[in-house]
Parts: structure tokens; C-alpha cells; sequence
């Protein structure tokens, strides 16, 4: 039964189906993040300083340390950020489920009036029918 909400009911779930993509999106993002993070430390802990040899090795490994600390470091602001990008778009999630529930709630109480006025209004035509069966019995 079509009502005044149905287009709104419908456009509310869409919008949250959007939302809930957003949040698989998200946390596939997140989980990548980890991920590169967890390679990030495992290949710091694969680097070894040499413990002799010469100076310009020892400066080449201090550069790997080095550069595998700051890509550690913007792995971990890619973590921070994803985690903030799935808490925002949880929220969202949760605000168009709400708004849908509504909708649907308004949707669902309008059919029920309306199913209510028909059963009345069949009732009312039965009662019509009986009456008018009973006088042309007698």
C-alpha cells in the first residue's frame, strides 16, 4: 500500500544503505592501515646494523632505520585517521538508520489507518447489504 511517506521510507533506506557501504569501505580501509603497519615494524625488526665494516654502510643502514621510522610513523597517522573515518562514518550510519526507522514507523502507522478505515467502511457496506436483504426477505 503506496503512502504520503513511501518515497521518503525509500530514499531513507538508499541513504542508508550509502552509509552502510561507507562503513565496509571504511573499514577495509582501516584493516589495510593495520596491515601496512604490522609490515612496517615486522621489516624494522628484519634490519641489522653491521657491527663492523665500513662508515658508509653503517651511515646506509642508519638511513634505512631512519626512513623505515618515518614510514612507520605515517602508517601509524594512516591507522589514526582510518579509525577516525570509520568512527564518522558509524555515526552516519546510525543517523540515517534512525531517520529510515522513523519514516517507516510513520509509513507503518498510516497503512494500519488505513486498513482500519477500510475494515470500517466494509463493515458499514455489510450492514447496508444485511438490511437491505432482510427487507426484500420480508
Amino acid at each position: 500500500m503506496k503512502t504520503r511517506f513511501s518515497s521518503l521510507v525509500k530514499l531513507k533506506k538508499n541513504n542508508m544503505q550509502k552509509s552502510e557501504q561507507v562503513v565496509q569501505k571504511a573499514n577495509a580501509d582501516l584493516n589495510s592501515a593495520v596491515m601496512a603497519l604490522e609490515i612496517s615494524y615486522s621489516s624494522l625488526e628484519g634490519l641489522e646494523s653491521p657491527k663492523s665494516g665500513r662508515m658508509c654502510d653503517m651511515l646506509a643502514a642508519r638511513t634505512l632505520l631512519d626512513s623505515q621510522r618515518v614510514i612507520i610513523q605515517h602508517s601509524s597517522e594512516w591507522v589514526g585517521f582510518a579509525k577516525s573515518q570509520v568512527s564518522q562514518a558509524k555515526e552516519q550510519l546510525k543517523l540515517d538508520t534512525i531517520e529510515y526507522e522513523k519514516f517507516n514507523y510513520l509509513e507503518i502507522q498510516e497503512i494500519k489507518k488505513e486498513i482500519k478505515k477500510i475494515k470500517i467502511q466494509e463493515a458499514k457496506d455489510l450492514d447496508e447489504i444485511a438490511l437491505m436483504t432482510h427487507g426484500q426477505n420480508k
